[in-house]
Formats: structure tokens, sequence, C-alpha cells
């Protein structure tokens, strides 16, 4: 976060119990809703305030404590026991009860008179124009979004030159205090799958919360507008999502407006999560209690896998350019209301959308079950790449000069002769060549001649002795001939899984398949990303991650061909013993090792064939640092598209 987000930030106007009295405190808590919505009582006047109709109805909604009762209160209710009466004349005068005539009336209660608040309850949006600058910095660009509490720009950090989004409120609007608290929280999330905060100030009258700016990174209604996503995509929305948001459950922050707006797709497929208990903070959305917060974000994320799958909003509202589902049909799963919907993701959207799944299915109340049923689900197949069409130009004909003609020669028999045997198109007189430049080019020539006799030379010197040259037996002609190396071939791989040491659960297992499936087109990819390329620097990545294949039984490997979906990575390829009957989950079971594969501009890297073959089963492609992510400030991630071993 930037500098000023370091210092705490005080953004109450001052103290309310020290000027204002308890009823008038109660009055400025009184919902936002209602006091800008215009709407007046009907027993009030129009000429009258709002204030002044609170006051008049002030004894009705907040009665006063009760006082202990009386028989002059309550004449109906039984008088208590009296004491028994002391000796004596005077003392029996003071036993007589005195006539209720004689009683004074009490005084009836009057209402109190309403106060004005301290501060007003809701204060228009700060007014700002395109070029204004905020805190000397931050310059603004372009309204995206206008609210009546907040307005929210494109802007410029003209310190660090680069695009960052800014919410602009007044410091002191009742949620103001929120908003900065929940944007610092926000702020120490430090989740790349989250659009991060980067300061949260109160400056003076204004109230501003900084975010970074994604400009390659396209929102969902946007995906949405062309129809429905295909099951895989769909399928890996709502697993990074998921993923995303129980992570942030876990560490307590919750969303609670997940919407299509804030869910943004980067170009390398990767979705991010815009907004996180940020944009809660700014509409006034609190949640009653931890579980109350996760079934509100898991709800979220159902409604949002609904849309994917079915091109509609779940429920009644026309939502985010989206036609809303009819009303007396309720809540349903998606196969209900579009043919071809994959079962498994249809089955999942019920559980986390409807409180009552059908088919036995039981309702998933929390990111993290939700998570969990994610990870159960039958294997949603990747679409297979479009063919890449060339497309055909027409030839192009090659134009006359002017000065050209074109004769046209009636069909000759065969024994007759032409008439005019020369060309047609006069010949083109020489072109005279520059004297300086047949010079430059005789010297370039015995150049080239004079180093590739120096290096004839010195491969006849380096040439090894012919007696070194292994030999076959002699034929019946008795010739002979150096035994050649056979041409390698590729060995089946039976099996691929991922490499994660010392960790309970893995990187993304789900696609460890996808790295031996004989198509470059698919990749197991790390997620999510890191924040340092050695695997974030955290202990339980210390040893690197890769991908494991079994040939099924112990083969002879000559070299390891691998194929990246991304350039940039640092590997090495080992392999375990011959007498090994399983992979090892430990780094140090590999013993053999094949080649080390660094860092390069290339996505496919082809290790040396080995001088004499080794006998493995298991081999493992190991990355030991990640590659930038160009998307994200400090994201590292790391990939494996095709593995091929040879023999």
């Amino acid at each position: 976060m930037a500098d000023r987000s370091e210092a705490p930030v005080e953004t109450s106007t001052g103290s309310v119990d020290d000027t204002v009295p308890a009823d008038d405190v109660e009055l400025a808590a009184a919902s936002e809703d209602d006091l800008t919505s215009g709407a007046v009582p009907e027993d009030t006047p129009e000429s009258e305030s709002a204030s002044e109709a609170e006051a008049k109805a002030e004894p009705e909604d907040t009665p006063e404590p009760e006082a202990e009762a009386t028989p002059e209160d309550n004449p109906e209710a039984e008088p208590a026991p009296a004491p028994k009466p002391e000796a004596g004349p005077k003392a029996a005068a003071e036993q007589e009860p005195k006539p209720e005539a004689a009683a004074e009336p009490e005084p009836a209660p009057q209402p109190k008179a309403a106060s004005a608040p301290p501060f007003p309850l809701t204060l228009p949006v700060p007014v700002r124009h395109s070029g204004d600058r905020i805190a000397n910095r931050y310059r603004l660009e372009e309204c995206v979004a206008e609210d009546e509490v907040f307005t929210s720009w494109r802007a410029m950090d003209e310190k660090l030159r680069r695009a960052v989004g800014i919410h602009l409120l007044a410091s002191g609007h009742q949620r103001a205090k929120d908003t900065v608290a929940a944007a610092r929280e926000a702020a120490l999330l430090g989740d790349p799958r989250f659009v991060q905060v980067l300061d949260a100030v109160e400056d003076g009258e204004l109230v501003y919360v900084v975010r970074e700016w994604l400009p390659d990174a396209t929102d969902l209604t946007t995906l949405l507008a062309d129809g429905p996503l295909e099951p895989y995509e769909a399928y890996q929305l709502v697993r990074q999502v998921t993923d995303a948001v129980a992570s942030a459950h876990r560490r307590g922050q919750s969303h609670l407006r997940l919407t299509p707006a804030c869910v943004l797709r980067s170009d390398s497929g990767q979705y991010r999560i815009n907004g996180i208990a940020t944009d809660a903070a700014l509409r006034g959305l609190h949640a009653k209690d931890r579980a109350d917060a996760e079934l509100t974000d898991t709800r979220a994320i159902g409604a949002l896998l609904f849309a994917a799958l079915t091109h509609r909003w779940p429920y009644p509202e026309d939502r985010y350019d989206l036609q809303g589902m009819p009303k007396f049909l309720g809540l349903v799963a998606p196969e209900q209301v579009r043919a071809g919907v994959h079962r498994g993701l249809s089955d999942l959207c019920a559980q986390a959308l409807c409180p009552e799944p059908g088919r036995h299915l039981e309702p998933l109340t929390s990111p993290e079950a939700l998570a969990k049923a994610i990870t159960q689900l039958p294997k949603v197949k990747q679409p297979a790449p479009e063919p890449l069409v060339i497309p055909e130009y027409p030839r192009q004909v090659r134009q006359q000069r002017p000065d050209q003609t074109t004769a046209v020669v009636p069909p000759m028999p065969p024994h007759a002769m032409p008439q005019h045997p020369g060309p047609l198109v006069p010949p083109m007189p020489p072109r005279r060549t520059n004297r300086a430049l047949r010079w430059a080019i005789s010297l370039v020539l015995l150049a080239a001649v004079g180093l590739g006799s120096w290096a004839t030379a010195e491969a006849l010197l380096d040439k090894p002795d012919s007696s070194s040259v292994t030999k076959v037996p002699a034929s019946p002609s008795g010739s002979t001939k150096p035994t050649a190396r056979p041409t390698p071939h590729a060995l089946h791989i039976e099996s691929a899984t991922e490499f994660s040491p010392l960790d309970p659960t893995t990187i993304a297992g789900d696609q460890a398949s996808l790295a031996a499936d004989g198509n470059p087109a698919t990749s197991w990819i790390t997620s999510p990303f890191y924040n340092y390329p050695k695997f974030g620097n955290l202990g339980n990545r210390a040893e690197g991650s890769g991908i494991v294949v079994d040939l099924g039984s112990v083969q002879d490997v000559t070299s390891v061909n691998v194929t990246l979906p991304f350039a940039g990575q640092t590997m090495e390829v080992v392999a375990a013993p011959a007498d090994a009957t399983s992979a090892p989950d430990e780094y140090s079971g590999y013993t053999q090792r094949i080649s080390d594969l660094a860092a390069t501009t290339s996505t496919t890297v082809d290790s040396a064939p080995l001088a004499h073959p080794i006998r493995t089963r298991f081999i493992l492609v190991h990355i030991t640092v990640l590659t930038h992510d160009p998307d994200a400030d400090n994201g590292y991630y790391g990939g494996i598209s095709e593995i091929q071993v040879l023999s």
C-alpha cells in the first residue's frame, strides 16, 4: 500500500455523546433509505420538516421507562396492605388516606423537541471532474460508476505512471469510516487472486480508496454478452472463484456483493475478484454473523455459475444484461432451463444456489464446502483447439510496363515455322554494376573461403583415431561398417501426477494428466500465483514442484523433451532408481539426473541425448524457479504442456 495508508486515519468528525442528547443520537442513527427517499408520513403536513415529524412521533416510537406503579397512577390495582397503625391518635391520623379530590393531577408528558443532528446523515456525492487531481498525485480521467453515496473513477498515478481505480465519498458520511476500515483489511489480504487495494485515506472532506486497474481484463458481464460459457470455461470460473473466496473466509474476510461485474478474466485465463469487503461497505451491506456471510457468498457464486451455464439471471429481476427467470418458477437447476448443460455443473449450481436442490442433494452453505464439492466433480473435458485456417490469397498477376506490348500469336500447324523468331518483348538493357560493390563482394567471398579452410583443418586435426570406432563383424564379402546409433523412439507414458512435497494438498493436481495427454494445447499450470519466483519462498515449496510420469515398467531412457505453455522457467529432469516400485514422494528419491533445462525464451526444450541410457520407470520434470506473470505486479507461475520420453 502507498505511504498514506500506513498511518492510522481518524474518520470521525467528533464525539456525538458530548454534545447531543441520547434521543438525538437515536434520531441520527435512523436508516439512510428512510431519510434519502423523500417519503413523508401521511399525518405530517408537507410544510413540516422530517425532523419535526419525527419529534412529534417520538413519544410513540420511544416510550419512556415505566415508573413504579402507585395507587394514584393505577386506581384499579389492588392496594398493598397498609402497615399496622401505631398507638395514639396522631399515628391514626397519619395512616388515614387523603381523599382523591385533594390529590393534584400530574401534568401530561410533553414531547421533546428534536434538535438538529451534529452532522448530516447523508452527504452529497463529492463533485469532481475529469482532470482534477486527488492528493496531488492521482489525476481523474473517466468516471466509470456513479452512486448516491460515492463515485468510481479511472485515474492516473502520476508518481508511478500507472492507471488506478479510485472510489470517492464524503468524509462526513456515515459509511466513510466503515469503508476505510474495510479497504485496509482487504489490503492486508495479499492474495493475487483479488484486485489489490493500494491506498485508503481520509483527506479533509474527502475519503478516497485506490485500487489497481487491470486494462487487459474482461468482466464476466462482457464475457456473457455473446451467450453462455463452454462447460470447461464455466468449470474454471467456479473453481477459481470458489478457491479465492474460501481462502478469504479462512482469514476472516467476505465479499457480500459478488456480481458478474466483480469477476474479471485475464488474457491468460486466470480469474480475479474485485471489491472484496470494500464494495459491501460502500453500499452499507453487513452480515449478521460468519454463517450469514458464508451463505451470502455461496449463493452469489451459485448465481454466477447459473448465469455462465444458462445465459439467464436466476432471480426474477433483469440484471447485468441478462434476462431474469419467471417469478413463479423459483430457483431451479440450470439443466431445467437450458438443454445440454453439464450434469455435474448443474447439480453443483443447484446445491450452491437453491435452498432445496432436489434429487436427494444436500445444499451447500459455505465456500469451503463448495470448494470440496468441486474437487469431487467428474473431469470436465477441455475443448479441442480450433484448426488453424490459412487464408488463400489470389495469385498476383505480373503487370506489364507501359512500354511492353503483348502480341497475340494464332495457333500454328506443327510443320509451320514462325515468321518472327525473335522475342516479342525487347530485351532490357544490361545494368551497370558499381565497381566498389564488386570489390566488396569479392572480399567477402575470399574471407568466407578462408574461414571454411580453417574450419576444415581444425576438424581434420581433431578427428579421433579410427581405431576407436566400433566395427561390426566382417561380412562374407570382407567389408566392415561403424556401428550407428539407433533412431530414438517415444515411450508410452502410463500416467502423470503432480509432485508437491511437504504439502497435504496439491497445487493443480486435477490438471496433472494434461501434461502427458498428447495435446500441447492443454497444460498443467500452477494455481494460485506466487509472490516470489521460488514458489512464494514458503517452506513447503522449498523443493519446487513439477510432474512425475510413470512409464508403466522399467525402460531405457536416453532423453526427455518438454513443451512449455510459456518461457522463462528453470527446470531439471531427474529419474528414480531402477528398483523403485512407486514414485518417490520426496525429491531425494530421484537419484539419476537426465538434464538441466535452464530458463529460456523458447517454449520447446529438448534435453541432450545421454551417452549411456539409464534404466528407470519414474521421471520427474522438476520446476525450481517460476516465471513472471505480466498481468500481475508480483505474480509468478509455472506450467508444463507436454512431456515426451525417448529411448
